[in-house]
């Protein structure tokens, strides 16, 4: 697959947050977040649920740890729809994209889990989408694996959204602004050296500039563009980053 084909993928960076740990004990999906991305840009498009869990024919009751973490009530979600409500729909947002989640396994698992207790035929995760863990990919570029609220400090993404709550929404979007800084390095380098000429022999080679060129008219900015711009850098500022020229 070429550098271009790979940037035309469509990513989905998702979070669940759910009643428990283990979806063998009966836990269930409690909410589901969703951010699109294409071409390595957000493109502003999501899909975010709260589902109503389910065990035995009754609503489940959440315990108050839980509730500390993501903040949703037994109340606030006594009358949202039960996830095979919302199960098509969910497939039809995420089918043919490539999902990327923060610990795969779990979300995964849960999901699964949920498709194989509609017993509505859907198919499992993977036979929908590819999986990519940023947990396994922390894992390759710091040694050890490492948490979404590390690896938001590390890229300084982490104040560009209130995590009060671990909220499904909330988490896929910080996930997104993980995503992009852990994958921006350059993919290929070209340090051929050319003459200059266009002879198609390599259209990426380095080409050398007469000398005897135009020179380039600078223009410099206004007195009113750079108080505009320090008013950009100042707000950067408060949100606990800086100009990676001054890094």
């Amino acid at each position: 697959m070429t550098i271009e084909e790979k940037k035309e993928e469509r990513l989905i960076i998702l979070d669940t947050e759910t009643t428990g740990i283990n979806p063998r004990e009966g836990h269930r999906i409690v909410e589901i977040g969703c951010v699109e991305m294409i071409n390595r840009q957000l493109t502003g498009r999501t899909y975010h649920v709260y589902i109503k869990p389910m065990q035995h024919g009754q609503q489940m009751i959440m315990e108050q740890e839980v509730i500390n973490i993501h903040g949703l009530t037994d109340d606030f979600l006594s009358d949202k729809p039960q996830f095979n409500q919302i199960a098509q729909d969910f497939i039809d947002f995420i089918e043919g994209a490539e999902l990327i989640i923060h610990n795969a396994k779990f979300d995964v698992g849960f999901m699964d889990h949920e498709f194989a207790l509609s017993k509505r035929g859907l198919p499992m995760t993977h036979d929908i989408c590819t999986v990519t863990d940023t947990l396994k990919v922390s894992k390759d570029e710091f040694g050890s694996p490492k948490t979404l609220d590390f690896l938001a400090r590390h890229f300084r993404v982490d104040k560009l959204v209130d995590r009060t709550y671990h909220g499904a929404l909330i988490d896929a979007q910080l996930l997104g602004f993980v995503y992009i800084e852990m994958t921006r390095k350059q993919s290929a380098l070209n340090l051929t050296v050319g003459d200059g000429s266009s002879d198609g022999k390599d259209v990426n080679a380095i080409r050398r500039l007469s000398s005897e060129r135009q020179k380039l008219k600078v223009i410099h900015a206004t007195a009113d563009e750079v108080t505009e711009h320090n008013k950009r850098l100042a707000i950067v500022a408060e949100k606990g980053s800086e100009p990676i020229w001054k890094n």
